[in-house]
């Protein structure tokens, strides 16, 4: 069997949680994925993972066999990427990440319409709120929203996001319109717990100073489960204004304290600076720097 090709069912079968997933992955048989991972196995003479109808658990020697396998595999990416860089056509296969909201409103239409410029580019687009490492978990680049940490990450600007704070007309008939920061010591305002320290309510927080203490009552990590509770009157949402435009269109929400918003953030993609070279990236990163319009 090919033993890189071995290497990387196996690492899939590890990251993903089962033999199933990492033959969908590779379009094979979950009898298939066995069959490579017990011939890496039998080569090595120890086994990698402890199997049962249940569940699977690295071994030491899998865990240790693992973490080679990633540095491996990621020093052949970055060999193909500088090979790549050498041509002058965009090609090959590039993985991206998103929030899940700006992702499938915003970033995939624009990726459909790459596509379609670059026919010999494949994409690999992977929505979350969660934060990811990109060159663990093996990314080409991230679309991210606000300003960033210090990072050894290349980050272009790619355009700014106005962001919007309103509430459903059920829940303003209930609880009244709140005018200014200071009005929203009585309501019901909704917390998005990837914000930390970067931004959303803290910073109407600071021209409110340590009496606006409150603990929303409803909190998620995830942008949809918080439109939703807007729409359904629970409370005052703060997102950017694009991802609620059909809400705010439809009269499904209402925006309110135009005076009292928080600047728009930036928007950047971020890759690693090993990567920047390779046309597949250069060209995408520059497509969207020339039609996201916000």
């Amino acid at each position: 069997m090919d033993r890189l090709l071995s290497m990387e069912v196996f690492v899939s079968a590890v990251e993903l949680g089962s033999f199933s997933a990492a033959a969908e992955t590779f379009k094979i048989t979950p009898a298939m994925v066995s069959k490579h991972i017990t011939a890496l196995e039998r080569r090595l003479g120890a086994t990698l993972l402890a199997r049962t109808t249940r569940r699977q658990n690295l071994t030491e020697i899998g865990k240790n066999y693992y973490d080679n396998c990633k540095k491996i595999l990621g020093q052949i990416r970055d060999a193909e990427a500088g090979a790549e860089s050498m041509g002058s056509k965009p090609k090959g296969h590039l993985r991206v990440n998103a929030s899940l909201w700006f992702g499938s409103l915003t970033l995939t239409p624009l990726v459909c319409d790459y596509l379609s410029q670059y026919p010999e580019v494949n994409i690999e687009l992977s929505l979350t709120d969660r934060y990811i490492d990109l060159v663990e978990e093996g990314f080409d680049v991230a679309i991210r929203i606000g300003e960033l940490k210090d990072s050894t990450l290349i980050a272009r600007k790619l355009s700014m996001f106005e962001v919007a704070v309103c509430a459903s007309p059920d829940y303003l008939k209930k609880a009244g319109t709140p005018k200014t920061p200071d009005d929203l010591i009585q309501h019901q305002c909704l917390g998005f717990t990837n914000w930390h320290n970067q931004g959303g309510w803290q910073l109407i927080q600071k021209q409110l100073g340590a009496k606006f203490e409150q603990v929303p009552r409803f909190q998620s990590d995830n942008g949809q489960a918080l439109l939703t509770a807007a729409v359904k009157g629970i409370g005052i949402i703060m997102m950017p204004k694009e991802l609620m435009r059909k809400d705010i269109e439809s009269g499904r929400l209402v925006e309110l304290m135009h005076d009292h918003l928080p600047p728009a953030r930036p928007i950047y993609a971020v890759y690693p600076s090993e990567r920047q070279l390779a046309p597949k990236l250069t060209s995408f990163v520059d497509f969207l720097l020339s039609n996201l319009h916000l």
